[in-house]
């Protein structure tokens, strides 16, 4: 993963100082793209641990529609929690319950689940129901029957729903590619904004995972994930976290196996996926701003 740490170390060099919306305050620049080729292993970032089974439960998710954490926190996945607790705690019904305490309740009751659980429409509703299009069965179907179509385009960020979102799409901007051949499809990510610490590693492994998935569901062979930056960022309480990360060197990728025999993208479950080889540096914890 040579390429993130380029990358880390570009935004550390060319970073202007910029306060953010978070308040937390961050080095930024504009404009920056990693390229990963999936034949040569799965791009799980090893300088740090990163945890597959959220990104893996996080994108089935998304696949499914779904824009309520319940089923996600029922897997032990926590990655959005932050956001509708901040709201709950400006909720009548709040009575100082914890983070823990919210995210139990969101188990238990789905009634308190319903009411406060949900993101609005976030990823999944957009992929899956933008205005009343399934996008995601619509690139799929193209990319079976079409596959030079320069139109294999998945849009994340819905401007006139935006403001109902508890955050707006950072991913904003899928767009798949098929080879010459017809054999290897590779897929292009544009990201407005992106946490260069505690996101991108995410990212850069979920969408890898979805190419995989995609490619198997279509008949073609992953081959490259292309990750285009618009606001790339490092918040200042993360600098020296990226500091530690460059002092580690690269250990060989891992190896992802998916169930060959899934042929429809809303069958993949978390036990489809095993991950062989993974062998990073110690995890580093960051906070994330909100």
């Amino acid at each position: 993963m040579k390429q993130y740490l380029d990358m880390c170390r570009y935004v550390l060099e060319n970073g202007i100082h910029r306060d953010d919306r978070t308040g937390t305050g961050t080095i930024s620049t504009f404009g920056y793209q990693t390229r990963y080729n999936l034949e040569e292993g799965f791009p799980l970032l090893t300088t740090k641990k990163v945890h597959f089974k959220s990104i893996a439960y996080e994108l089935l998710w998304f696949i499914s529609g779904s824009t309520n954490i319940q089923p996600l926190v029922r897997n032990k996945v926590r990655i959005w929690n932050e956001w509708p607790y901040a709201k709950f705690c400006k909720s009548e019904d709040y009575h100082g319950e914890s983070v823990d305490e919210f995210v139990a309740r969101i188990v238990e009751d789905d009634q308190f689940a319903a009411k406060y659980g949900d993101l609005g429409p976030v990823y999944g509703k957009q992929w899956r129901d933008f205005f009343g299009v399934d996008q995601l069965a619509n690139v799929i179907e193209n990319l079976k029957k079409d596959p030079f179509s320069r139109r294999h385009i998945m849009v994340a960020y819905n401007p006139a729903q935006v403001e109902n979102m508890a955050l707006p799409p950072c991913h904003a901007f899928v767009q798949f590619y098929v080879s010459a051949d017809k054999k290897k499809l590779s897929l292009q990510l544009y990201q407005r904004s992106a946490d260069t610490f505690l996101g991108v590693p995410f990212n850069i492994a979920s969408y890898s995972l979805f190419l995989m998935m995609v490619a198997q569901v279509c008949g073609y062979q992953p081959y490259e994930m292309v990750h285009t930056f618009g606001d790339l960022h490092i918040y200042n309480d993360h600098i020296d976290l990226i500091k530690e990360q460059l002092t580690r060197e690269p250990r060989p990728l891992p190896k992802l196996i998916i169930n060959p025999d899934v042929k429809n993208i809303e069958d993949f479950t978390y036990e489809d996926f095993t991950l062989e080889g993974y062998d990073p540096w110690p995890k580093i914890a960051g906070k994330v701003s909100v």
